[in-house]
């Protein structure tokens, strides 16, 4: 099946939205039509004469065919001029008549002013009704009616966190959802209400969305979702832990010396447990990973390495569960088994020169394998094993001459890679997505010059290696008309992450140095031509181990929040609200004035029904249900899917206007993806 960009896929969007529109238009053309043949009628039973009524007729088919605003009173012959008088009263009163039945009626006096205030009120009603506005990343994680988009690319349970976030408190939240989506009218979003439903994946909602009715009428907005268990987290973590940004790791540092004084002095930071990226790796029991580093390193290495969010976001091959993982299924990893990434864990810098084939792709037709000291570990030439129509000679520097007693194939250079990389090895290149693609090869560890080098200001514009080369090691790559030389790329891409590691976090890094909020006076400045480019030290701690709770966040706005579930459901809560100074009741204890609430249920059922009584009542509802294995069996999958399908009717139908409605199917096993499903509930003005 062809797979469609998120453009082509937009443009499907609009075509169906488009001919909706058509069908509307045609239904209320055929309405005008019922309404002239009725008219025609009763002018042919009581009005005119057979040859008036051949008159009239002929009239109104001229009145649906032209522009004329007026009907065309001619004889049907020059013989019958006498008859023209004394039907011509009578072709006017029919005239006045045909206006009244065919064009919309005038109101004056009362009925007027009753329809002019109902339009003000649909107006005002619509005007204010929050909505949900895709972008890219959105798009490229919808789940699509009719067809299944096998290269999605899944939202991740933080871009649900921050929409959340973003709907609670609007501009003063720490995050907010732009990588994929925007919420307008924040502020009059009355309620947030998440029911997390685990046990249940995405393959089960494909598998039965017929019978997940109230999710396809109710829940506009479908997408597949990341489940934290890929990467051995916990959903409930993943919802309540906000990590801390740059200005707050600032204020506490300054406050108490350091975010681990923080830690203890404060009841508001959480230290997370989550790991880092979602590969089945043999871990290492090293304490002091970051610690210990290199003589020429002033931070540890580990700082530089691509998050999974950012892999996601820069293309590189993942190894998600579910229907991504089908894109890579022909990909192979690096080595079998990791170990955790130290700061003395070595650098391999590399870089792949490419060929166009006989297929339309780019297939690998050299490679070069760098290490620190800029010794060539690994190069070769490659064969593709298709039939190449384009060398691409000016940029990948390969003639048809150097490759013609070449013999080696990728599948060889995929074995080498396997046996030479150590398993904490850390790979070294300007864009390696490209590289690793070509190579049909995924690795955990990655330090991409063009993302930690940054002399634009924009996170996503890029720039060349031979500029960067140029600007911070005054050398000259990639030059003459001969092609580029995957050796002479990977030194330096390598050289310019050992200058970093030698400077500072920031250093290379506009955008880093823009974000900071404590700017040092020094300010460092390299000229290349008519380009000046300023670059300001700063101070960065590494901050991801720490967050603070969503519900800290709103209670400080002043409002309420509840949690229902089971007794284990809400054991696990708890674990966050330990040393907390939060104001938190139980169900039978809870009164107007309590921030927090905890509703221990005997059962799901019971969770689902107390939801609905106090839905109203607190502007966050996290309602969480665990499905049991013995649900899940074959027996009783379908029975399941029916009463979670009933479950969300009823809170859908008890949740305010203007609610957003979150729906989470969590697969704690990780046996698939899991799947997300938001609207906003709207009040739907009266029809006029």
């Amino acid at each position: 099946m062809k797979n469609f960009t998120t453009k082509q896929l937009q443009r499907l969007e609009n075509k169906k939205k488009k001919m909706a529109a058509l069908l509307e238009i045609i239904k209320l053309n055929e309405k005008d039509r019922e309404v002239k043949m009725l008219a025609l009628k009763q002018i042919e039973t009581g009005q005119t004469s057979s040859v008036n009524h051949l008159d009239k007729n002929h009239e109104i088919l001229n009145d649906e065919t032209s522009n004329r605003k007026r009907l065309c009173c001619t004889a049907l012959d020059e013989t019958h001029d006498e008859r023209n008088n004394e039907t011509k009263d009578k072709d006017h009163s029919i005239k006045e008549d045909d206006k009244c039945t065919t064009k919309k009626p005038r109101l004056f006096g009362e009925d007027y002013e009753e329809l002019k205030k109902k339009l003000k009120e649909n107006k005002k009603i619509l005007q204010n009704i929050p909505r949900i506005l895709l972008r890219s990343a959105g798009f490229g994680a919808k789940l699509y009616d009719g067809f299944e988009f096998a290269n999605r690319i899944p939202l991740f349970f933080s871009d649900i966190q921050h929409l959340l976030l973003y709907s609670l408190l609007g501009h003063h939240s720490p995050y907010t959802p732009a990588r994929w989506c925007q919420l307008e009218k924040y502020n009059k979003v009355t309620h947030t209400i998440v029911f997390i439903v685990e046990g249940l994946s995405l393959d089960h909602f494909i598998a039965y969305r017929s019978i997940f009715s109230h999710i396809t009428d109710d829940l506009e907005y479908r997408f597949e979702m990341m489940t934290p268990a890929a990467y051995n987290g916990s959903i409930i973590e993943e919802l309540v832990a906000v990590p801390l940004t740059g200005t707050q790791s600032d204020k506490l540092i300054k406050q108490f010396g350091s975010l681990e004084n923080a830690l203890q002095s404060t009841t508001d930071i959480i230290q997370l447990l989550r790991k880092t990226f979602p590969m089945h790796m043999t871990t290492t029991n090293s304490t002091n990973r970051d610690n210990n580093l290199p003589p020429t390193d002033k931070f540890s290495r580990t700082q530089l390495l691509l998050s999974l969010q950012q892999m996601v976001e820069e293309n590189y091959p993942v190894p998600l569960k579910g229907k991504l993982w089908k894109k890579y299924d022909e990909y192979v990893f690096t080595k079998d088994n990791y170990t955790e990434v130290t700061a003395k864990s070595p650098m391999f810098a590399l870089d792949c020169e490419m060929c166009k084939t006989i297929t339309g792709n780019l297939e690998l037709t050299r490679i070069s394998l760098v290490n620190e000291s800029f010794n060539v570990v690994y190069e070769t030439l490659v064969k593709p094993d298709n039939k190449i129509i384009d060398y691409l000679t000016q940029y990948s520097g390969i003639t048809e001459e150097m490759l013609s007693n070449v013999t080696t194939t990728l599948t060889d250079v995929q074995e080498t890679l396997r046996m030479l990389l150590p398993a904490d090895c850390i790979l070294v290149g300007q864009s390696l997505n490209f590289d690793l693609h070509t190579l049909k090869m995924m690795h955990p560890y990655i330090i991409d010059t063009s993302v930690i080098f940054n002399i634009t200001g924009v996170r996503h514009r890029k720039t060349k290696l031979q500029v960067l080369a140029k600007i911070f090691l005054d050398m000259s790559i990639q030059q003459g008309n001969s092609g580029h030389c995957s050796t002479e790329d990977s030194i330096a891409s390598m050289k310019l992450t050992q200058l970093k590691l030698a400077n500072s976090i920031d250093y290379g890094d506009s955008v880093q140095s823009v974000l900071s909020e404590e700017l040092d006076e020094h300010t460092l400045k390299v000229e290349t031509g008519n380009q000046i480019i300023s670059q300001r030290k700063m101070k960065k701690l590494r901050i991801d181990k720490y967050a603070i709770s969503i519900f800290n966040y709103i209670v400080k706005e002043q409002r309420t929040a509840t949690i229902i579930g089971t007794d284990q459901i809400i054991n696990e809560y708890s674990k966050y609200f330990k040393t907390s100074s939060l104001n938190i009741k139980n169900d039978e204890n809870y009164n107007e004035g309590d921030q927090i609430r905890l509703v221990v249920a005997d059962n799901d059922k019971q969770a689902i029904t107390r939801a609905s009584e106090i839905a109203l009542q607190h502007k966050f509802i996290v309602c969480h249900v665990k499905i049991t294995e013995k649900q899940l069996e074959d027996e009783h999958i379908k029975e399941t899917c029916c009463t979670v399908n009933k479950w969300i009717h009823k809170l859908w139908q008890h949740i305010a206007l203007n609610s957003l409605a979150c729906v989470i199917f969590n697969d704690q096993k990780n046996v698939g993806n899991g799947a997300c499903f938001l609207n906003v509930k709207k009040c739907v003005p009266e029809n006029i």
